[in-house]
């Protein structure tokens, strides 16, 4: 599957199969991603903003250059980025982009 520089604001990818897709510089708004399965998808520069990504798979994914932060809500802990959970074994983070993300694992 292949999705390039496409926007999407409060859709539901709950638990869907991802795996190796191709998100390059797409915009995800207030979606939810839990459970999502992202392993070996390409991410290449998108920006995640006030996503869910509860117990998401990232694993072999390449998040270069993304940027994964919140939305401006103006309402404190609205619109933040939740990691709980994450998967990011083997995962690419080069020139990734962190902006009060939740949960966000510490990488050793």
């Amino acid at each position: 599957m292949s999705l390039r520089q496409l926007w999407f604001t409060r859709c539901s990818f709950r638990r869907a199969d991802l795996r190796h897709a191709t998100l390059d510089g797409c915009h995800f708004k207030l979606c939810d991603l839990r459970g999502a399965d992202l392993r070996g998808a390409s991410l290449r520069g998108s920006s995640l903003a006030g996503c869910d990504l509860t117990g998401a798979d990232l694993r072999e994914a390449d998040l270069t250059g993304a940027r994964i932060g919140q939305v401006r809500t103006g309402t404190p802990r609205h619109g933040l980025t939740d990691a709980t959970g994450i998967k990011l074994d083997d995962a690419v983070l080069r020139d990734l982009e962190l902006d009060q993300v939740i949960g966000w694992p510490v990488i050793k």
